[in-house]
């Protein structure tokens, strides 16, 4: 008579066999060690650096409080929008908030400005960015009679470009201007001059809301820098700041190369991506206030060991040995590593204690939700096993949407957004992890541009070794479809996927501060998968890690 013998007893029988594995092979980590040394300034350096900006920070306040009091309305929202790009407002929340408040209110139609496109679209802009409802009605007038925008100026159209790409569904007049402008300004890239068409191609690629706050104040304080108008004041400050910041950035670094140097084996390393500095940099674009420095910490550790399980699952472990290594995390013990293979119980245990440490920290400092680390860890975890079972079956699913039923929870943003909420601390409700963990519109798409992102970049790389199929395969099979077509295809998908992240913020379901982190996270998604897949090719971030946590300006 046939037996079957222990799942345990069978896997601890193959240990012998790991090393014939043949998993694919990922580039080493391209940093090593270098962030346990490297130090931006002296201490000395960046007291006086911090003593500088304090008293810079005030003058940059009494500028905003002086324009906030004028009747320049152009020269409001002008301000507001030189202080987010650089990446200073974070420090005058409040006082933004009201004048954009004051500026949503008012009626400027008898100023003289509503006849200007500029003033027009980058009222929009910055009022639909933060979740005022203002209706797409303000462009009609410059529609000339065959429907176009009645504009030549580059800088007029780029600000509409920009205010337009805040559409929701319906908003044909939006859809118009986004082609338009689109359009209109590739036309015109040749005779400008470079500098201008140099932003002009910049935006074309990536509209403003979708920029990376970090990114866009190292890259937009080298353009005020070079312009006639620049405020010295606001630009000392603002370099001060971003140096400050850096070398915050760094102390974090130091301590996660730490804690990721206490996972030592050989057996990672063959089938893992080794990625702890691009982890952070990742982390980095959901949550980068200072005084967020501990979530930023916790987040990297929580996604690079979610990055670990990705890997595990995807390039290395049997079906067997996943479900096992659930089932044991499920249990939440270090009793149940008893039950693993030997590789995995270094792992195991390394996990435990990471999230029971960060756990007991959330505690200690009085947050009401430290238990949900745990809960959503497990689940981001346990969501690779749909994908695994298409893998194992040879399946690709027939149509997009059934795809897009299992990936966008498997993308793991609705867990980035959510675990940041846990961490932020008494600014977010039970309701509102609750909210995020449900799925609603909002993070679905953030979910989509993650998903649909990372396929797209990943798709030819993962054609080479067995993988889950891709959102792409899906789309040639459902419609027939070369790869480039498919790819076009998506694309629209995610910019449909952007109109519901903007009527999400338009809703206000929960506080700004939240939904911010939320587009955030949908917003590093686009810019790690933009050229390529930068996480598991670090060379294509090399050159940009090294302006955000090495060179300072």
């Amino acid at each position: 008579m046939a037996t079957c013998g222990s799942p345990v007893l069978a896997l601890a029988s193959q240990d012998e066999d790991l090393l014939q594995r043949k998993p694919r092979p990922y580039i080493p980590s391209i940093w090593g060690d270098f962030f346990l040394k490297h130090q931006p300034g002296t201490p000395s350096q960046l007291l006086s650096m911090k003593e500088r900006a304090r008293s810079k920070q005030e003058e940059v306040r009494q500028i905003l409080l002086d324009t906030a009091a004028s009747s320049e309305l152009v020269l409001k929202l002008k301000l507001v929008d030189t202080l987010q790009r650089i990446g200073v407002d974070y420090h005058y929340k409040k006082e933004i908030d009201e004048l954009l408040r004051d500026v949503h209110g008012a009626q400027h139609e008898e100023a003289g400005f509503d006849d200007e496109l500029y003033v027009v679209s980058l009222r929009f802009y910055l009022l639909r960015k933060h979740g005022y409802n203002v209706s797409s009605d303000v462009f009609v007038k410059f529609k000339d009679d065959q429907g176009n925008f009645a504009s030549n100026d580059a800088k007029c159209l780029l600000a509409l470009y920009d205010a337009a790409n805040l559409r929701t569904r319906g908003e044909d007049i939006l859809d118009n201007a986004v082609v338009f402008t689109r359009s209109r300004l590739q036309s015109m890239m040749k005779t400008l001059d470079p500098e201008l068409a140099a932003e002009v191609g910049y935006t074309l690629d990536t509209p403003s809301y979708r920029r990376v706050q970090r990114l866009e104040a190292r890259r937009y304080i080298s353009l005020y820098e070079k312009k006639v108008t620049r405020n010295d004041t606001i630009l000392e400050f603002a370099k001060l700041d971003y140096n400050i910041l850096q070398a915050l950035y760094c102390e974090e670094l130091k301590a996660l190369t730490v804690w990721w140097k206490g996972l030592q084996s050989q057996a990672y390393e063959r089938f893992a991506r080794d990625r702890v500095v691009e982890m952070h940099f990742w982390m980095l674009g959901v949550i980068h206030e200072p005084h967020q420095s501990y979530a930023r910490i916790a987040l990297t550790k929580c996604f690079k060991l979610v990055s670990l399980m990705d890997d595990f699952c995807d390039n290395y472990s049997t079906t067997e040995e996943y479900e096992i290594f659930i089932t044991a995390l499920e249990r939440w013990d270090e009793q149940a590593a008893e039950k693993l293979p030997a590789y995995m119980k270094d792992l195991f245990i390394f996990i435990l204690n990471t999230i029971n440490d960060i756990m007991g920290d959330l505690k200690l400092q009085k947050n009401k939700h430290a238990e949900f680390v745990k809960e959503l860890f497990i689940d981001t975890v346990k969501r690779y096993g749909a994908e695994r079972k298409w893998s194992d079956e040879h399946c690709v699913p027939a149509k997009i949407s059934e795809h897009l039923q299992v990936s966008v929870g498997s993308s793991g943003c609705m867990h980035i957004a959510n675990i940041t909420f846990v961490l932020m601390g008494d600014v977010t409700t039970r309701e509102a992890i609750e909210w995020a963990f449900s799925f609603p519109e909002m993070i679905r798409a953030v979910c989509i541009v993650g998903r649909i992102s990372n396929d797209i970049m990943s798709h030819e790389r993962e054609q080479v070794s067995k993988h889950v199929a891709s959102t792409v395969q899906t789309c040639m099979k459902e419609y027939g479809m070369t790869v480039h077509q498919a790819y076009e295809k998506l694309r629209a998908l995610i910019d449909e996927a952007w109109m519901e992240i903007v009527q999400g913020c338009l809703c206000k379901t929960e506080p700004m501060e939240l939904l911010e982190k939320v587009v955030n996270v949908a917003r590093v998604m686009d810019n790690m998968y933009k050229r390529d897949d930068a996480y598991t090719h670090p060379y294509s971030l090399k050159d940009t890690i090294t302006s955000m946590y090495v060179n300072s300006v």
